[in-house]
């Protein structure tokens, strides 16, 4: 199973082994990858496949192009233009397997965001997440970051001014390009600096805005596909979704307890 920015020949390539175990020859050695294991493949890496146990395997894989390494990197560092992208080393990854539940969690979250169809303010979250986690552990080279100006003020201020994007437009699909210019920083600084202030990413943020919009408009009797259109949710079962997990019931069931006609008094 597949899912990739830019994905094929030239590409890294990062997969998870879910169940079973794979065997295949890379870079002149014998190679095994078993369940919770990642394989990692730099641009051009040649490479075969073929199941190492009975049952076959299950794994997820990422196909990640270099320009799109080159500029998470360059904004992990700091780097505002394309001059500095341009700039940013494109890392080596010296062992084709690697056993890290960091890498693990942080591989499937994205692959999970790209075959789901998520928010671009999603998708490019845990595009940084995991290819900054990739190049920190596994990786040739350290990956320098670079903090906001001003120290912790200038995280404060920067945060602030995501959050006044987001509340003034938290119905609509916001690019992370876009908050970051608004903030006034790179896109990996004010993930960190939202983080720090409101303990939870700028998309859970978002999510949350929404949430409270939907479950306003339910009280008001809106019904629940109107409710999740207007509060800017993808369709009405991804609303239901977060819903129930945000809320501990369906948003009819809320709906229902939450009408008048729920909380009028029997009389005797």
């Amino acid at each position: 199973m597949g899912a990739g920015e830019g994905g094929g020949v030239g590409a890294y390539s990062f997969a998870v082994t879910e169940i079973g175990a794979q065997r295949f020859r890379c870079r002149g050695a014998l190679r095994t990858s078993g369940a919770g294991m990642v394989m990692v493949f730099n641009p051009d890496d040649p490479h075969d496949g073929e199941a190492a146990a009975e049952l076959g395997y299950k794994y997820r894989i990422v196909h990640i192009s270099p320009d799109v390494v080159r500029n998470v990197l360059a904004d992990v560092a700091g780097g505002a233009d394309g001059g500095a992208a341009g700039r940013a080393a494109l890392p080596l990854f010296e062992e084709p397997v690697v056993s890290d539940p960091v890498l693990v969690r942080a591989l499937l979250r994205l692959h999970t965001a790209l075959v789901d169809g998520a928010g671009p303010l999603v998708r490019d979250e845990r595009l940084t997440a995991a290819v900054g986690a990739m190049v920190r552990r596994g990786a040739t080279g350290a990956l320098r970051t670079r903090e906001l100006p001003g120290g912790g003020g200038g995280q404060a201020r920067a945060a602030r001014r995501a959050r006044a994007l987001l509340e003034e437009a938290y119905a609509q699909e916001i690019p992370a390009a876009r908050l970051a210019e608004a903030a006034g920083c790179s896109r990996f600084a004010l993930y960190r600096a939202f983080h720090a202030a409101y303990g939870m990413a700028p998309s859970d943020f978002q999510r949350q805005l929404r949430l409270r919009r939907a479950r306003g408009l339910l009280v008001a009797g809106h019904g629940a596909a109107e409710a999740a259109a207007q509060a800017g949710f993808a369709d009405q079962s991804h609303f239901h979704r977060w819903f129930v997990r945000c809320f501990g019931v369906t948003p009819g069931t809320f709906q229902r307890a939450a009408s008048p006609d729920s909380r009028r008094t029997p009389q005797p």
